[in-house]
């Protein structure tokens, strides 16, 4: 099947812009996602990497939430109104928050689940919603209480169906040391998930890329019982017209499917990791074999991509200006970070999860390892704690600048807005900063870790403050390079 490459005016001239659903959420179509299994990476690892984007000028928080013990009967409030009741226990996690965002934080939990979303309208106008729906609290129900990705996959299905979601439409990305998941949401109370194959890649901008399903197969799907049946008595499927059921093409509001913001970098990540190439109008597959092993540094370049070298490379090698003032890049100028985790077993968990975080824009910021194991965030990433960062998550903040005068992630952003003003002329200089860095930094994973791996791993106290060092080293060398 052929793509339709149409896309309306209107959007292009808003940069890309949608309403959502009930939450009313205003977003940017920009956030993307690349999932690998274990025997498609070159060293064994599942890795997740995600560019966070999101309208506006940001703060991104960054804390490390502790194991908590819940009474009988406790629950939380959600932003709907209704009640999610805690278990007697929930995990520890770091925890990505982004101020006054619904849809927009990144979790990753003490047995390496790892969770963030990518928006996808649906053509859903008719939700099943009670007690008000849930929405910022399922990923973070589910961080907190899964112990894998097909765990956390339950979980959230279970709370789709109970409460019904939110927002028009969103697609989560779940991984750990063992498998990778895409559980895609339905405005309402339908949803399904799909288990990435262990020797595939897996990519998606913001419509599903979730197509056939086999429900029965319950290694590889899960979903509500009745999403095919739904989709026909709606007339969004037509089994003897239609044939075989497609989710995609089923749910999705078809406008999302054409939207060439979506199609191109969709299409400028395949084959930036697959050999034998797409074209344009092809019909992207779920997953696919990558032409190699896959690598850190590969995601790391994905993430950074502009489409350069190529016709949709809208600022002709920037000579019409910096990249970030065209539409259609996966490092666009509404990224807010990227990260890519690094999910590893056989390995004491303080080191075996990973997230390498790059702080605002991925194309003139390296990618520096911050660690499970890390007992202290470093100092200046974040306002509050966080307990006080969940109870005013939700206030507005007028402008971050003013609210957060010192927090150090807005130093990233001051300084990718100054590079942006004469961009051609200095990213040369900064890729080959960032390439020695990141080189080297990599190189020092291996010593430190083959290190600690030799410490008494009933020295969790002597374990912790060595992770800490070593994060805090490599990120100061990253703070060094922005000055």
């Amino acid at each position: 099947m052929k793509f339709q490459l149409l896309i309306t005016a209107a959007i292009l001239l808003s940069g890309i812009f949608f309403g959502f659903g009930q939450s009313n959420e205003i977003n940017t179509f920009d956030c993307f996602s690349i999932l690998v299994g274990k025997d498609a990476s070159a060293d064994g690892s599942v890795m997740f990497a995600h560019n966070e984007d999101d309208w506006g000028d940001r703060i991104v928080n960054i804390f490390k939430v502790p194991v908590a013990m819940h009474k009988p009967g406790e629950t939380v409030q959600m932003k709907g109104g209704g009640d999610l009741s805690q278990p007697e226990k929930t995990g520890s996690y770091l925890w990505l928050e982004m101020p006054e965002m619904e849809f927009s934080d990144t979790y990753m939990n003490e047995w390496g689940v790892t969770i963030a979303s990518d928006a996808c309208l649906s053509r859903e106008k008719n939700p099943e919603i009670t007690d008000g729906g849930i929405g910022y609290w399922l990923r973070r129900g589910m961080a907190e209480r899964a112990h894998s990705a097909r765990d956390a996959v339950k979980i959230g299905g279970v709370l789709v169906e109970q409460y019904g979601y939110t927002s028009s439409g969103r697609t989560y990305c779940i991984a750990d040391a063992n498998e990778a998941w895409m559980m895609a949401v339905v405005n309402g109370k339908h949803w399904v998930a799909k288990r990435v194959p262990d020797d595939q890649v897996a990519i998606i901008p913001n419509y599903y890329t979730i197509t056939s399903i086999d429900l029965s197969d319950t290694m590889n799907y899960y979903g509500s019982t009745d999403l095919i049946e739904y989709a026909a008595k709606n007339n969004w499927y037509d089994p003897e017209e239609d044939g075989k059921f497609n989710f995609r093409l089923a749910y999705s509001d078809p406008g999302n499917l054409e939207n060439m913001g979506n199609i191109v970098r969709h299409w400028s990540a395949i084959n930036h990791l697959f050999s034998n190439g797409y074209e344009i109008e092809d019909e992207f597959p779920f997953s696919y074999k990558p032409g190699k092993k896959i690598e850190l540094t590969d995601l790391f370049q994905v993430l950074r991509n502009h489409n350069e070298g190529s016709k949709y490379d809208e600022s002709e090698g920037y000579a019409k200006g910096n990249p970030h003032e065209f539409g259609r890049a996966i490092c666009s100028s509404t990224t807010q970070y990227g990260f890519v985790a690094q999910l590893r077993k056989d390995l004491p968990k303080e080191i075996a999860y990973v997230l390498w975080l790059a702080p605002f824009r991925p194309c003139v910021h390296p990618f520096t390892p911050w660690y499970f194991g890390m007992s202290d965030m470093p100092g200046g990433f974040a306002e509050s704690n966080y307990r006080k960062a969940l109870e005013t998550h939700f206030n507005p903040i007028e402008n971050v600048f003013e609210f957060a005068p010192d927090n150090k992630f807005l130093e990233f952003v001051k300084d990718a807005k100054k590079v942006d003003e004469n961009y051609g002329e200095q990213i040369d200089q900064i890729r080959e900063q960032i390439n020695r860095l990141e080189k080297e930094i990599l190189q020092n994973q291996k010593t430190f870790e083959d290190r600690l791996l030799k410490m008494e791993v009933n020295e969790p106290d002597k374990l912790s403050k060595s992770v800490n060092e070593f994060s805090m080293e490599q990120l100061e060398k990253s703070m060094e390079m922005i000055k």
